[in-house]
């Protein structure tokens, strides 16, 4: 059973650059675990912690001959920096990975020194998803302390080309609640949303009309870079107007 999405990873080539920026230009509350993940698995990790929806982890590697590092080196090489993976938690990520494979979810072997089981994006549409223990990072009682500008992540926005087929996969493969798919009008674009126990949401969203901005944006991306992670949403904690930004390769869509 997932019980919650409590984290996106974003890979980035410079590990203090990203550190500096998301701690002092937007304000989030971030732990550095670099004293303990490099020497143990050859990565930078960083946890922005803010109140509210899922936490942004960055991850930069350190030491090529480790299992963790390499993916990330591959990655970074292959897509640039950018969203690497969609975090979830299970009370026994081997087991959920035995139940997954019988739904048939393409569950990878378990690396070394990792502490989840990892999920391959052929079978999630583009985005590949570790499954962690519950409870795998503490929050912290009061990240607010650092004044934040933002929120965590509100909901994950992935490009596909068809949003329903999608949703099943979500729902009926990896078992979460899923809403319906839905036409949107206005934005020419189908859309299918699920809902993680805890964390942040899960909007899954297709091109429909061809006319539709939006819908042209979409596909254009698709077209570039496959399905995916198209953006993430996050809420400003003081009044402003709705912009979007892009810092490190990730898209943030600001509400």
């Amino acid at each position: 059973m997932i019980t919650a999405m409590p984290r996106i990873a974003i890979a980035v080539n410079d590990f203090e650059r990203a550190l500096t920026t998301f701690r002092d230009q937007m304000g989030m509350y971030v732990l550095d675990f670099s004293p303990e993940t490099v020497p143990s698995l050859g990565a930078h990790v960083g946890m922005c912690q803010p109140c509210g929806g899922s936490n942004i982890e960055l991850m930069a590697p350190s030491n090529p001959e480790e299992p963790l590092s390499q993916a990330l080196q591959k990655f970074l090489d292959r897509r640039g920096e950018g969203v690497y993976a969609m975090m979830l938690e299970s009370p026994d990520p081997n087991a959920e990975a035995e139940t997954l494979l019988k739904r048939g979810i393409k569950v990878l072997p378990l690396m070394r020194g990792a502490g989840g089981r990892d999920i391959h994006p052929s079978s999630t549409h583009g985005v590949l998803i570790r499954v962690y223990p519950d409870e795998s990072v503490v929050q912290p009682e009061n990240p607010a302390s650092a004044a934040p500008h933002y929120t965590g992540i509100q909901k994950v926005v992935i490009a596909t080309r068809d949003a329903g087929l999608a949703g099943n996969v979500y729902a009926q493969g990896l078992g979460l609640a899923a809403d319906s798919p839905q036409i949107d009008a206005d934005s020419g674009l189908l859309r299918c949303v699920i809902h993680p126990p805890k964390g942040g949401v899960i909007e899954l969203v297709s091109p429909i009309d061809p006319s539709s901005e939006p819908s042209q944006e979409l596909q254009t991306f698709l077209e570039s870079k496959g399905e995916g992670v198209f953006a993430l949403e996050i809420a400003a904690r003081e009044q402003v107007a709705k912009h979007e930004f892009e810092i490190f390769g990730t898209r943030f869509l600001v509400s």
